[in-house]
Order: structure tokens, then sequence, then C-alpha cells
């Protein structure tokens, strides 16, 4: 469990409601991926309290005056938007199993960071939590421990002992309490859908619901483009480049390897083009931004014994190790193989990054 820590310089994230900015707008829901519907849940919650700038102090915003819709100022107690997720995911939980997420902790915070929210609370998913009733889960959780004074959550919605609530039942029990529950339509991506000749099996969004299993199953077809406009934003690698075998630098194509987080999922393996951030341990620094391309996967043409990711960065020298990385997949060019010689390598890597930096190029001037 985590305690309650300050993450960067604008959002709580706590594993209990001790120290917590109270009282809240609740965004509920499993939140992975923060993808198009996801976003649409939290939006109702980032205004509750009138902006979306943290206080250093709960103090500091309590009975705020507030301009009301015909221009008078009223005192109202300020909401502070808090989205409340589970830790770990519950399918983790039941299964015993590791889940890869599109979006792990760290990944998470920023996401959120950059929509406004104030506080991330990880309510810890075990067995006791997972028994609650309907009822109990608002009574205890909601109204109690979170003084929670508005919910948002996705029509899809389940909660309490074996997922028997509902978001219509949850819109009910809160009434009780004088907690307003907006429900969220499912959010359908309804644009042109990309083609991309090069992936497994390109899968259609046209019309589909927007959900963090479509994505995962787009980004497992190396369908990234899809994925991508499912995501609203690149989906991203961040790791920390370590010692890797330096094979790239014999055939004139150095790497930089990257360590990624274990529960992180990673789409199909292949070579991608790519756009690479360096990331400053400061979060108020510009991080720098390079174009490359990546492979992910085994490296069967030197015999690798395990997957990795390999980023090759165009017009680039110096030492990267121990810096981390940010690498958005812009574009599948083609699914890993194995070549009959080191050689025959190398001239697919060339080939690869004339196709890459056609792409890159092409999508900074659209």
């Amino acid at each position: 469990m985590l305690n309650l820590s300050k993450n960067g310089c604008s959002m709580w994230v706590a594993s209990s409601s001790e120290g917590l900015l109270m009282p809240t707008a609740v965004a509920l829901g499993k939140f992975d991926g923060v993808h198009l519907g996801h976003q649409r849940v939290i939006q109702p919650v980032l205004h509750a309290g009138g902006h979306s700038s943290v206080a250093t102090s709960p103090q500091s915003k309590e009975n705020q005056q507030l301009t009301t819709d015909n221009g008078q100022l009223t005192n109202k107690e300020y909401t502070y938007s808090t989205v409340v997720t589970f830790d770990p995911h519950p399918q983790e939980f039941f299964t015993g199993q590791l889940r890869t997420l599109l979006t792990p902790l760290d990944e998470k915070v920023q996401q959120l960071r950059s929509l406004g929210v104030e506080q991330l609370v990880l309510l810890p998913f075990d067995k006791e939590l997972s028994a609650l009733t309907p009822e109990e889960f608002v009574q205890r959780i909601l109204v109690q421990q979170l003084r929670c004074q508005q919910i948002s959550i996705g029509e899809d919605f389940c909660f309490g002992e074996k997922r028997s609530g509902t978001a219509k039942d949850l819109q009910l029990i809160a009434a009780k309490h004088n907690i307003p529950v907006t429900i969220v339509p499912l959010q359908t991506y309804t644009g042109d859908s990309p083609t991309q000749s090069n992936c497994v099996t390109t899968t259609p969004t046209q019309n589909a619901r927007i959900s963090t299993s479509l994505i995962r199953q787009t980004l497992e077809h190396g369908d990234i483009e899809n994925a991508n406009l499912l995501l609203g934003r690149p989906y991203t690698l961040i790791g920390v480049v370590v010692q890797g075998q330096q094979l790239g630098r014999t055939i004139g194509f150095p790497t930089a390897n990257l360590q990624l987080p274990k529960e992180k999922f990673l789409p199909h393996q292949g070579v991608y083009a790519v756009r690479v951030f360096t990331l400053s341990e400061t979060s108020d620094a510009t991080p720098s931004k390079s174009l490359g391309i990546m492979n992910l996967g085994n490296r069967p043409t030197v015999n690798g014994t395990y997957s990795s990711a390999e980023v090759h960065l165009f017009d680039w020298s110096g030492d990267l190790y121990g810096k981390k990385l940010a690498v958005q997949l812009v574009k599948f060019l083609r699914p890993e193989q194995k070549f009959s010689s080191l050689e025959a390598l190398k001239t697919q890597i060339q080939l690869d990054c004339i196709v890459a930096k056609e792409v890159l190029s092409a999508g900074a001037q659209s």
C-alpha cells in the first residue's frame, strides 16, 4: 500500500483516506489506459471545485466564493477532483496472476495530472473490499472515508460483491445520501479507420466502443494507429536505458536498450517508427525529442533468448545509460524476423530507417 504522497508538484496519490483533501468529487473506475472514454468519465468532476489547480493545504479552498450562473457570488465548500480506482486490478486479485497494464501507476498519474485531476485514491482491492455489498461500498468508502459530494461513472460500471451493483444502482443508493451521480454513456469511435497493411490484423474501430480491451487487441495486432486514435494520444513505452549486448554498434546502428516496467502491456513484436523523449528528473524541464525506430522482440538473427525493447535514434550520438526515455509508437513497420546474416539484417534496418523517416516526416507536417 502507498502512503499519502505528493507526486511531482500537482497531484496527491493515496491508498487510504488519511490526509486526503476533502470533500471530494469522485470519478470511479479502473481507468487503465486513461483513454478517450475514461476522459469523458473524469471530465464531470474536474470543474466540481471551480478550477483544477491543487492547493498547498486543504484549508486554502474551504468555503470559497464561487460565481453562480446568474453572476452572483455564493459560499460553497470546495470539492477536490479525485479519481478512485483499485490496486491491484480486480482481475489480478481474483486470478492470482499479474495483469499487464496499458498505464502502470507512474503513467496513470502523469495522464491524470495532465487532465487536471487533483488526487488519485488507490483502493486496496482485497477480500474485505470485494465482499462489500453495493450499499456498504457507498456508505463506508464514498460517504464515510471520502466525504464524496459528486460521482461520475461509465454506464457499464459494476461494483460491490460479485459485481452485483450497476451504474443505476449506484445512482439510487447515492441519492439516499444526497450525492448526485453522473452516468456517462459509452463512447464509440466514429472516425475513419486508418489502413495499415503491415500489421497482423487490422482491428476495425468504426463505431466500436472505446474500451481498454479493444485497445489491448489493437496493440496485440500491431495496429498502433488505431490504438492511438482510441487512446487520444500515442501509446508510449517508458523505461530506463540499461547495458545491452551492444551488437547494434557492430553493424552501424547503435541502440538504447530499455528496461520497461514488468507490468507494462507490450504491443505486437516487430519494428516501429517512434518519437523518443529524454525525460528529466525535474518535472518542469522540457524533454528533448528525437526520432528513430524501435525493435520489440527476441532478436532471432543473433539468437536472442529474451524479449527486449531497443531504440535506434536518427542523427544522434552520446551516452544514454541511466536516462529515462519515453518512446511514442507512431507506426508499425514490419514483424520481427530472422535474417540469414548480420549483413542482411543491416540492409533491412537501413530500409526500415528510410521508411520510418518518411512516416515521421509526414506525421510532423500533418
